[in-house]
């Protein structure tokens, strides 16, 4: 499940100043006050020989007749004409810096030889390396992580080298951005809350929590999604604007009501909508999408595109809403594609999204593998540790297709998703699962192992992909794929017996469900995104063992199956460990969704006991760390340590007991001191991200689709990105 501007500072209670430009490019500034933070600048430096790897795609892109090349071509376009949108969500000077990278490889013509000859080998290839990272993340923010990373390069070293350029419009970019490009304390180091002087692009001012939280039930008691605005706060009184995504710049649809009243903690509050924020890039996007509707295959491609169209020219979610059940109902497309707003881990109140779009070929073969998981699903839904009163009372068996990317718009992409995010759409119609197979396997130069034992380093390297696609496989059908929302539905109906409720996990029967209106998003807010890749990921953990999932995977004989399974467990393990990196012990937070499920994961099968999971180490820097799992005990121990997690991870989900959930999980996530001890080690031994090189598809005098790839570096990076923007 799955888009990405100065400050000044007093000398000891610091001013946190930002400006955002919205789409008509007015400068909204705002601040406010927090104690400065000691933070150590070299742990935010960008990475350094980053490994870069191409996304190979012209074997399957080759295979497509010339109106699927249009149709992909078309149809990546729209998506990549979301690229600024991705970063304005950032940080208010992402954009700035993007254009600045632009600008400066313009101006050399891509060729930085001569720079290199006057400036030096040392800070030409630190800016290169700092525009590599922030292309490959959109945003001068991690988008595995939500942590500012800022040059390597001296500000002195990077003015001058922007003046070498002789470009006035570079030398006028570099002054509105550099201090921001440059600037760190501990709490703009974070995407976060504005209320804690952490950056966020979603909310253009300084909006509080609970002034958030308000808004987002008010637009709720009106049937509003959120996934595709940003929130500003007049300068006086509770009066708010909701800026919504759009190429009009007026309310064309009866979505939107005028105004909405309602209060916050017991005072009159009010909010009006302000439509066409990224006016111009939604006006490309809805005339893209026009051009690859010209190139649909069928009918139901057709309206799925009629309603993308209407979602991104007016507004309305309830479009964006239809187009996902036409895609739902495209089965077997030999180009798979979806856009919008979709993910919502990048808003602390998990209620706004990142624009992303996938534009994909069909791998058949891998796809014949999946085809069989989802014809098995039903048996193996039955095993999970759970009453069948929270499971859907029918399973309805998705589309499961291994892919290979043509293109991927978004800050981060990932290996495999399961949507739409719709919970009524996944009850009544359905979902897609998707691994993308040339993500996963994308390989570049290779790195030690870290915090695995020596003698175990070829046999991880050898199945610790083999063992994430089963991962993979089971997380995105069978974990996302699972569990019934107890709710009442808006005719005061509901799909749950009420007057004999389901017995919860205290013996009674469960209490709590989904008012009409109510999402498990809108419910559990910020932590429902890693709650809830908790809970997939929890269930690949539990289904690791079946021997006939693994077979269906490929793994006939019982010795190849206990690797795999084994594997699973040390990858899991040294996930979890790993995950420390992405957790800020100052304000407690945690940085990125994944990476707390799976410390969650770990955490779990440490307190399992009995010796199943252990981090030893000699030295008292914790230097020789490692991660051990006591095979013997994986089927014992380890089944029922995470069939307990995940029963618990489930009920509480299913029932929307938010009191009980959320307290649970957060309790488990909150990083206790004997295991925070390790983070420094963690942070020693930390390898850089993999960055990924994408295509790009034009059209040639002949009217043909040609696909151009690029090399695996950081100058192939930019120029991936100044050839799309042509």
């Amino acid at each position: 499940m799955n888009i990405i501007r100065s400050l000044s500072r007093s000398r000891i209670f610091p001013a946190i100043a930002r400006y955002q430009k919205v789409s008509k490019g007015s400068v909204r500034l705002f601040s406010c006050f927090h104690p400065r933070m000691s933070i150590n600048k070299e742990d935010y430096y960008a990475d350094t020989d980053a490994p870069i790897a191409r996304i190979e795609a012209s074997k399957y892109f080759g295979d497509l007749t010339p109106k699927e090349q249009r149709y992909a071509h078309y149809f990546s376009k729209a998506g990549h004409w979301g690229t600024r949108v991705v970063m304005r969500s950032v940080s208010p000077e992402s954009e700035d810096i993007y254009d600045l990278i632009l600008t400066i490889h313009k101006a050399v013509k891509g060729d930085y030889s001569e720079l290199k000859k006057n400036l030096g080998e040392r800070p030409v290839q630190q800016w290169l390396e700092y525009a590599s990272e922030f292309l490959a993340n959109l945003g001068n923010y991690k988008s595995f992580g939500d942590v500012k990373f800022i040059p390597r390069i001296p500000l002195t070293d990077l003015k001058t080298l922007v003046q070498s350029t002789n470009s006035e419009a570079a030398l006028q970019l570099f002054e509105s951005a550099r201090i921001a490009i440059y600037s760190l304390d501990g709490n703009t180091a974070l995407m976060g809350s504005p209320e804690k002087g952490q950056v966020s692009g979603y909310y253009l001012n300084l909006v509080t929590k609970a002034e958030g939280e308000a808004v987002d039930a008010a637009l709720a008691s009106k049937g509003i999604m959120p996934e595709n605005i940003r929130v500003e706060k007049a300068t006086s009184g509770n009066k708010f604007i909701v800026h919504v995504a759009s190429a009009f710049t007026s309310n064309a649809t009866g979505y939107y009501p005028e105004k909405i009243e309602f209060s916050i903690e017991g005072k009159p509050a009010s909010l009006t909508f302000q439509f066409g924020d990224h006016s111009k890039e939604f006006s490309h996007i809805a005339e893209s999408l026009q051009k690859a509707k010209q190139n649909a295959a069928n009918e139901t491609e057709v309206k799925m595109l009629e309603n993308y169209i209407a979602a991104f020219a007016t507004g309305s979610m309830n479009c964006h809403y239809n187009s996902q059940v036409y895609w739902v109902k495209d089965i077997g497309p030999s180009v798979e594609t979806n856009i919008g707003f979709i993910e919502t881990y990048r808003d602390y109140l998990g209620t706004k999204g990142e624009w992303e779009c996938l534009v994909a070929m069909v791998n058949k073969d891998r796809t014949k593998k999946f085809g069989s998981l989802v014809k098995n699903a039903t048996e193996f839904i039955t095993e999970l540790p759970w009453d069948k009163s929270f499971e859907k009372d029918r399973f309805t068996p998705p589309d499961f297709t291994s892919l290979e990317v043509l293109t991927y718009a978004g800050s981060g992409c990932p290996i495999g998703i399961n949507i739409p995010n719709y919970d009524k759409i996944r009850i009544n119609v359905g979902f897609k699962n998707v691994s993308l197979g040339n993500i996963l396997n994308a390989k570049s130069r290779k790195h030690h192992i870290s915090f695995i034992e020596e003698d175990l380093q070829k046999v991880y390297d050898d199945y610790c992909t083999k063992a994430f696609e089963v991962q993979v496989g089971i997380h995105e059908l069978l974990g996302h794929g699972t569990g019934k929302l107890l709710m009442e539905n808006g005719d005061g109906t509901f799909n749950f017996d009420r007057n004999s409720p389901p017995i919860g996990l205290n013996g009674k029967p469960v209490s709590t469900y989904y008012k009409p209106g109510e999402t498990w998003g809108s419910v559990f807010g910020s932590v429902a995104g890693p709650y809830e890749e908790c809970r997939a990921e929890s269930v690949a953990m539990y289904l690791i063992t079946n021997r006939k999932l693994l077979e269906i995977f490929g793994y006939k004989t019982t010795e190849e199956q206990d690797i795999v399974t084994y594997v699973s467990y040390l990858s899991m393990c040294r996930a979890g460990l790993l995950a420390l990196e992405f957790y800020d012990p100052e304000n407690k937070k945690w940085g990125q969704a994944h990476c707390q499920a799976r410390y969650a994961i770990m955490k779990t099968f440490l307190d399992a006991g009995e010796g199943l999971v252990k981090l030893e180490y000699t030295k008292p820097d914790y230097s020789d760390l490692v991660v051990k799992v006591d095979k013997s005990k994986i089927a014992t121990v380890g089944q029922k340590a995470i069939s307990d997690f995940l029963k618990k991870l489930h009920v509480y989900k299913c029932s929307a007991d938010v009191k009980h959930g959320s307290e649970f999980f957060e309790t488990l996530t909150t990083i206790p001191d004997d295991l925070l001890k390790f983070r420094k080690a963690v942070l020693a031994q930390k390898l850089p991200r993999k960055q990924l090189v994408q295509a790009n598809t034009y059209i040639d005098k002949d009217g043909k689709v040609q696909l151009k790839e690029y090399e695996e570096s950081e100058i192939g990076m930019i120029n991936s990105f100044a050839e799309r923007e042509t």
